[in-house]
């Protein structure tokens, strides 16, 4: 079965060349979709950058550890910093330079963020053997 990165056809990208590649993409003319994170299970998230230009999906993964900052794009896209933020609510990702930041409060109430520190992002699958 092929993992979530190959079926998106993702370029790795690494943590120092994040907003390099986001301000490339800006000047060449491509929109941000969105971003999608994804919790590996091992302390690490894969972070995903969707951009498109005239209908033509292109795909970054960043695999980075959990516990540490990433760069925010939204100094680039300014739209970013709606799904930074919420992948700070969902997943506790912290990101650096970010243009607007809610601190965890977008969609949550303090009443969680102070009890819990990373609701809505386990999720289990099974594989049926054959």
């Amino acid at each position: 079965m092929p993992t979530h990165s190959e079926i998106l056809n993702a370029t790795p990208i690494a943590v120092d060349a994040v907003v390099a590649q986001a301000k490339s993409m800006f000047d060449q003319g491509y929109r941000l979709v969105t971003m999608s994170v994804v919790d590996l299970g091992d302390g690490n998230v894969d972070i995903f950058y969707h951009y498109d230009l005239n209908n033509e999906m292109t795909h970054f993964r960043l695999t980075h550890p959990k516990d540490q900052p990433v760069p925010s794009i939204s100094p680039v896209y300014f739209a970013a910093l709606l799904v930074e933020n919420e992948s700070r609510d969902h997943f506790n990702l912290k990101f650096d330079g970010l243009v607007l930041d809610f601190n965890r409060t977008l969609y949550l109430d303090d009443e969680i963020t102070s009890t819990i520190s990373a609701p809505f992002c386990k999720i289990s699958t099974i594989q049926k053997k054959d």
